[in-house]
Order: structure tokens, then C-alpha cells, then sequence
């Protein structure tokens, strides 16, 4: 029986980035009020500034602040109110010394003014005349032209995902519509002899289908169109069919199952049958999930996962969502981890890339992750489990009051 040859994680992410340096999603441009949670396609500058006047950020009266010094409650500054800013409206006074005029928050600072004094700070004596009983500094409660967001400043970066506060950005500076990335397709295949669809009767031997279901979840999450699930027996002419024709339909597709060096793993063969260069890594370094393939044909995506559930999820997010984000343009560096404290000594598979599911709680002003066993193969893993560590092939281990990064899944 011919074995696989095992690559590392970081050489299988290398060469699967070598073969799709240059692939990258066509982008489309869609209104503002679809954007959130899609892919920037485009660095976004503002073609103005923000705010393009001066407002003022409290209630209060626009003064120049050299009229203030010196002021307190026992002493307080006399002026002349002169006139009100309205909001929405150009402030029409000019403010010199002495005088004053009311400015509501975000209303226009009139001309002349360098500070606002909060309306808490002042007493009206009657219409026309105020007393200040605390003393302001230059441009204090004041945002000047461009404080905000300065013409030409770059704003939002390609590959960002646009969230709501985002959104708010893109309106500020007059933005209604931006370039986007597509939704990356992608199909999901399961196969095996034993797998049946949820609803039916099992019987003994058999399993009901929790990969195509789970890894279409998981692409969706991570923002991906799932144009198809499809779960089939291990037929080699019937599998390549359906790999070939989501080939060409889509940007990923991913068979889940047979891809171990057994009698009845088909996927590679089915892969290689359809095109070049076919497979370029067949075994990964990594537990669970060493029997991971990662191919090209017709310049797409084809990754083979393991067909244990516990195993799928993680290949899954270990190439799968890295591959994802590499041709939306998102930095895949960046990883959302949780700091934490691990609560118990645990070996690892020296020689692989261990992920060890964890659970995560919080105790005082830390947070504590503990491993969540069971045997290999077990769904309930994932279900019971609020992320996992990383533990590096060359470690044996983590003990315990080690700190880790928790990957939340």
C-alpha cells in the first residue's frame, strides 16, 4: 500500500499559495445598505473632509477662550449673547470680543469663536447677557474641519469586512455604493458507502451525514455562496462526475471522506483524473486531519478533508477559511484569538501540528480554557468545545498555568 507523504502545515499553506498566487474573485459593486459582513475590493479614500465645518461636541455658548480666562463661580466672565446657531443651518454671527452666541451640539461654530463653553457652566442673566463661572481653553468642545476624516486619508482598506460603524464612515463621506468582493462558490461533496441524510433510518454500520451539512455552515460563516451539497457512495465514474461539473461551476469545492491511503479513498484518483496539476499535497503534518489533500484543477480549488467530522472542521479551518480569505485579499496573519490560562498538563503528537479543542471560562479577570476529551471521530468534540489552541510540532505539550491563544469556533 503506497503511503502519503506528509507535508508541515506551513509548507502546505505555502504551496497551496504558490499555486493560486494570482487567483483573485471578481468584485462587484453593490449599494452600501447590502455591504455589511461582504469583502472590500477597493482601498477607500474620502474626497472631502470630515466634519467639512466646525461643530461644536457640547450645548453650550461659542466664545473666544481668551474672554474665559481667569473666570470662576465667584468671579465669573460677563458676555453678551448676540444671537443661536440652528442646526442644519450656516451660523450668520460673528463672534468678537465680549460677545457670545448659543451653539446647540454638532451646530456650526460661528466665525470669530475658538471654544464653547457647556451651557452647565453658564447662568443667563436675562436675554442678552451671560456669566461664565469656569474658564475654557482654545478649542475646547470644538471639532475642526478635517478633525474627523481629512480629504485624500485612507478610510477603509481592501480586504477589510465591512461592519455597521463602517457603513457610517462610507456615508460620512458621501460614499452610497463600493466594490466588493463576489461571494467565493463553493460546493460541498461528502461520499461513503455508510452516510445517509438526516432524516433517515439508520441502520448498524451506518452514520447519518454530519459533514456536508457542518462544512456548509462553516462556509457559510466564513462568507462563501454554497451553490451545492451533495452526499454519494463512493462510485469513482459518479463522483468525478459531480467533482468535475462543480469544478467548473465554482471557485472551492471540497470532498469530504476518502482521502486516507484505504482501498475504497477514491478522492485523489477522481481529482487527478480531471485535470492538471491535480494533487500537490496529499498528507499534512496535523492532528486530527493527516490525511488532508489540497489540488488544482482548471485553476480552482479542490481541497479533499477527512471524513471524521471532528477531523473535517479542522482542516477546514486550518486551510479552507486561510485559502478564503487569501483571494478576497483579507490579511491571513491576523487571527482572532482569546488570551488565556490552560488549566491542565496535556501531551501532544510531537512531530505534528496539534489542535486541541478547549472550553473557555472566565475567573476574575482572566480567562481559563480547559481541553475537551474524547475519542477520536466524536462530533460532540465541536458541540462541547468554544474554540482550540495551536500546539507547534516541535512542542510536547502544554502544562499547566501555560498562557494560550484560543481560536473561537
Amino acid at each position: 500500500m503506497k503511503m502519503f507523504e506528509v507535508h508541515s502545515v506551513k509548507d502546505a499553506k505555502m504551496k497551496m499559495i504558490e499555486h493560486f498566487n494570482d487567483y483573485r474573485l471578481e468584485n462587484e459593486e453593490i449599494h452600501i445598505s447590502k455591504a455589511v459582513g461582504r469583502i472590500l475590493d477597493e482601498d477607500i479614500y474620502s474626497r472631502l473632509d470630515v466634519p467639512h465645518f466646525r461643530r461644536s461636541t457640547v450645548d453650550g455658548f461659542a466664545v473666544l477662550a481668551k474672554d474665559t480666562y481667569g473666570a470662576n463661580e465667584s468671579l465669573p466672565a460677563f458676555l453678551q449673547v448676540i444671537g443661536e446657531v440652528h442646526m442644519g443651518k450656516e451660523a450668520d454671527v460673528i463672534i468678537s470680543p465680549g460677545k457670545t452666541a448659543y451653539v446647540p451640539t454638532g451646530g456650526m461654530i460661528p466665525s470669530g469663536a475658538d471654544s464653547v463653553v457647556m451651557i452647565e457652566y453658564t447662568e443667563r442673566l436675562d436675554e442678552e447677557n451671560i456669566a461664565i463661572g469656569r474658564p475654557t481653553a482654545l478649542k475646547e468642545n470644538i471639532i475642526d474641519i478635517g478633525d474627523d476624516i481629512k480629504i485624500d486619508e485612507k478610510v477603509l482598506n481592501r480586504g477589510s469586512r465591512i461592519r455597521p460603524q463602517d457603513i457610517g464612515v462610507l456615508t460620512s463621506i458621501g460614499l452610497d455604493r463600493v466594490k466588493l468582493s463576489k461571494l467565493p462558490r463553493i460546493s460541498i461533496i461528502s461520499t461513503g458507502d455508510e452516510i445517509l441524510a438526516p432524516s433517515e433510518e439508520v441502520k448498524p454500520g451506518q452514520i447519518r451525514d454530519i459533514n456536508t451539512y457542518t462544512l456548509a455552515a462553516m462556509a457559510e460563516e466564513a462568507g462563501c455562496c454554497v451553490t451545492n451539497k451533495i452526499a454519494l457512495q463512493d462510485e469513482f465514474e459518479k463522483l468525478r462526475d459531480i467533482v468535475e461539473e462543480s469544478i467548473d461551476n465554482n471557485d472551492i469545492v471540497i470532498i469530504s471522506g476518502g482521502s486516507s491511503v484505504g482501498t475504497k479513498d477514491i478522492t485523489s484518483k477522481v481529482i487527478n483524473s480531471i485535470g492538471e496539476p491535480g494533487v500537490f499535497v496529499h498528507g499534512v503534518a496535523i492532528k486530527p486531519g493527516k490525511p488532508t489533500i489540497l489540488a488544482k484543477v482548471k485553476n480552482k480549488a479542490v481541497f479533499g478533508l477527512p471524513g471524521q467530522p471532528v477531523s473535517a472542521i479542522v482542516v477546514f479551518k486550518v486551510f479552507v477559511e486561510y485559502f478564503i480569505k487569501h483571494i478576497q485579499g483579507i490579511d491571513t496573519d491576523i487571527e482572532y484569538t482569546v488570551d488565556a490560562i490552560f488549566s491542565s498538563n496535556i501531551h501532544s503528537a510531537q512531530g505534528k501540528e496539534t489542535y486541541q479543542m478547549v472550553t473557555i471560562e472566565k475567573d476574575g479577570g482572566e480567562y481559563l480554557a480547559a481541553p475537551v476529551y474524547g475519542k477520536s471521530g466524536m462530533i460532540s468534540l465541536m458541540s462541547r468545545a468554544a474554540g482550540y489552541i495551536k500546539i507547534e510540532a516541535d512542542k510536547e505539550g502544554i502544562v499547566k498555568g501555560e498562557k494560550v491563544k484560543v481560536t473561537r469556533i
